[in-house]
């Protein structure tokens, strides 16, 4: 599949028109529904192996791939297995049972990660991802993304040391 290709399959089925509200409280009249392309296998292959691609260029010392749950989870799961590299998963918050872990996976500290996101809007889901996972002792300093709708994620992202690699840009998504 091709990138064009690709773009215009994610816009095919995951573009939605009317008034939603993101994740980051802005409002906006369009919404690029993950669980929409992350949950077709004819998708998600190609976009896991982007994905690693993109994290081996981007940040090539890693040795984990990092993915916030939940809409991050699949995308991380398909990368992995196109890498070969181990992933964590990063919970909004600590379970509040069993390990009451927030990142679970095998893991020590000094590890060099690289995060995995679906669709970034200002940053926000990701900085967590990247406060939780710094805690814990790992190195992060990169994340790739299907999506990044150019709304200041990046921007702000550089700002906190995160190099951001978008598989596409909303405009691109958006023009298919």
């Amino acid at each position: 599949m091709t990138d064009a290709e690709l773009r215009a399959a994610i816009k095919r089925i995951a573009y939605l028109e009317g008034d939603f509200v993101l994740r980051s409280g802005r409002r906006s009249k369009y919404y690029l529904d993950k669980y929409r392309f992350e949950t077709q296998p004819e998708l998600l292959g190609p976009l896991g192996e982007r994905i690693a691609a993109a994290a081996r260029e981007l940040e090539p010392d890693a040795v984990r791939l990092a993915g916030p749950e939940l809409g991050a989870v699949p995308l991380t799961a398909a990368a992995a297995l196109a890498s070969g590299l181990p992933f964590l998963l990063v919970r909004k918050e600590a379970k509040d049972y069993s390990t009451a872990k927030r990142i679970e996976g095998v893991f020590e500290a000094g590890e060099r990660v690289c995060l995995v996101e679906d669709v970034v809007t200002t940053g926000g889901a990701l900085l967590s991802a990247v406060e939780a996972l710094r805690e814990a002792g790992l190195v992060c300093k990169s994340a790739v993304c299907v999506v990044d709708r150019e709304e200041g994620g990046e921007e702000e992202l550089a700002r906190q040391g995160i190099r951001l690699r978008p598989l596409f840009k909303a405009r691109d998504v958006l023009s298919s």
